[in-house]
């Protein structure tokens, strides 16, 4: 019987049987996720001019990949749609660089991140064809810094919201699928610390603060799902 369904589903070809043709049917499932990501800022400069003439600007003019990993829920809500629920941790760094007097003098400064990640999203996936079913993803993903903050140029808040939206495919394979994932996230809030009491008797560090007006989070994760 399950041989005949097979068969069928594959279009009747048995060289080609259809992996885990009952996996889609479960109303729950779980899983879990490993994968690299790229954390960046987007920096908005005021031109704040010190009292000494200077005038610093903030980039951040590379990115460094990080590691995540991730724990998943997926509730089955119709034949297309999924709701997903994968709770995690991403671990990482960003490389601010601080420039004067037309970029002769730089500063550099390395933010390091242990993001606690919570992510819901809806997954909208097209039909089946034979071992494969791409998709598309979308939602929200709350974010909580467990670094420890320093006092250093700039220091950035520990929550921040996220909005999400990415693709990708599913493969059956004989044991589990394997779901290869791109995800494109950005930040709602302003991250830049602006209070800073902490260097209220430092000017020179409190100047680079004084140059942005805010500073928002982006992300691209790549992501293996194993369900």
């Amino acid at each position: 019987m399950v041989c005949s369904v097979q068969c069928i589903a594959a279009g009747g070809n048995n060289q080609d049987l259809l992996n885990r043709p009952y996996a889609d049917l479960k109303r729950l499932h779980f899983g879990f996720s490993v994968g690299f990501h790229f954390q960046d800022l987007l920096l908005k400069n005021n031109g704040f001019v010190t009292p000494e003439g200077e005038a610093w600007f903030a980039e951040v003019p590379g990115h460094s990949p990080g590691f995540c990993v991730n724990v998943l829920a997926d509730l089955r809500l119709s034949q297309h749609f999924n709701l997903r629920l994968s709770p995690g941790m991403y671990f990482g760094n960003k490389r601010v660089t601080f420039l004067e007097n037309n970029g002769k003098i730089e500063e550099t400064q390395n933010i390091r991140s242990n993001y606690v990640v919570l992510p819901i999203d809806i997954k909208y996936s097209a039909l089946r064809y034979r071992n494969l079913r791409p998709y598309i993803v979308g939602g929200v993903m709350g974010v909580f810094d467990v670094a420890r903050k320093r006092s250093e140029q700039i220091r950035l808040t520990s929550t921040d919201l996220m909005l999400t939206i990415g693709f990708g495919c599913d493969f059956y394979l004989p044991f589990f699928k394997l779901c290869p994932e791109v995800k494109f996230c950005f930040g709602l809030r302003d991250l830049l610390d602006h209070v800073r009491d902490d260097l209220s008797d430092d000017p020179e560090m409190m100047k680079y603060t004084q140059s942005i007006d805010r500073a928002r989070s982006r992300m691209v994760v790549v992501t293996f799902y194993f369900e």
